[in-house]
């Protein structure tokens, strides 16, 4: 963490990643102090890219995707240019929510998110036909145990 961040710095980030739709004066208030330099504070952890963005918690299934999975993908080769390639064509493609590269036996971890059981099998089909992917597991979730953000402020 970097050394510059005081206690009110973190007690802001803590806050605003709880409930980044508070105003900046109950902000203020929480972190215990007034609003004209909390809010100076704020832009300056933006501008650091300490905060790089702001965004609602939507319910997927209330949206119509009731099909949450993830997929764990094998390349066959780990060639700058193949894991280039592959990871363009992820962020492209709109099921895949996260994508994270892992060390180890599997290269890549998706998160995805499909509209129903058929539209699951169709990406999958997509997926494992992509150039370079060796093999792809997938499992469906079940039931959201935990959903924290990243960040964990004790």
């Amino acid at each position: 963490m970097p050394a510059k961040l005081d206690d009110i710095d973190l007690r802001i980030l803590r806050e605003l990643q709880a409930d980044g739709r508070m105003t900046n004066v109950e902000l203020a208030s929480r972190v215990g102090i007034s609003p004209p330099p909390c809010l100076r504070r704020v832009r300056a952890l933006e501008e650091a890219g300490l905060i790089r963005g702001y965004h609602a918690d939507l319910d997927e299934r209330k949206l119509g995707y009731e099909v949450v999975c993830f997929a764990f993908v094998h390349l066959a080769s780990q060639a700058e240019a193949d894991l280039v390639a592959f990871q363009s064509r992820i962020r492209d493609w709109a099921p895949v929510r996260e994508c994270w590269t892992l060390s180890g036996d599997i290269d890549f971890v998706l998160k995805c998110v499909a509209p129903d059981l058929k539209a699951f099998q169709d990406f999958v089909g997509d997926l494992t036909a992509l150039p370079n992917v060796r093999n792809v597991r997938t499992a469906l979730a079940l039931d959201r145990v935990k959903d924290e953000p990243i960040v964990p402020f004790g």
